[in-house]
């Protein structure tokens, strides 16, 4: 009898349309319990969820047979659907187009973990700019400036 073995950890980074700071803290809690529902409803293991205002990190274990692309099509389109029928803000709210991945050893795992859930401190010393520049750097993704995201003069 043949299976498949694996272990996939995988670091998922999107940001709220024009960066715009809309997720606030009254109701950041729920929508990362709403994604979790998401993610764990796929088969995906959810070990980390946290983010700022205007971006989101989910730190995952990802089954082999799962697509990265449909996993965060369907977590976009139904957290901002939940956001929108919970009148959870005034303004409207989106999700910006594309989505960084990046994968991890197992002896990463802690670190990841770690740095997933202190977004907030880490926040504090860095933007959100920065912070996927160097994600990218760190990973040696290709990638065009203009491409990333709309980002708000600031």
């Amino acid at each position: 009898m043949s299976s498949t073995y694996s272990k996939i950890y995988i670091q998922i980074v999107f940001a709220v349309k024009n960066r715009k700071t809309l997720i606030l803290p009254d109701w950041e809690d729920k929508l990362y319990k709403y994604i979790t529902g998401i993610v764990q409803s796929k088969g995906q293991k959810m070990i980390a969820i946290n983010g700022n205002k205007d971006h989101i990190h989910i730190f995952i274990g990802l089954k082999p047979s799962c697509c990265i692309s449909d996993l965060v099509r369907e977590i976009k389109k139904s957290s901002n659907k939940w956001i929108k029928e919970n009148n959870l803000t005034k303004f409207k709210f989106e999700w910006q187009e594309g989505f960084g991945a990046f994968s991890y050893s197992e002896s990463s795992i802690n670190n990841v973990y770690h740095y997933v859930l202190n977004q907030k401190q880490h926040h504090k010393k860095t933007t959100f700019k920065e912070e996927y520049y160097k994600l990218l750097k760190e990973f040696n993704v290709e990638f065009e400036p203009k491409y990333l995201f709309d980002w708000i003069i600031e």
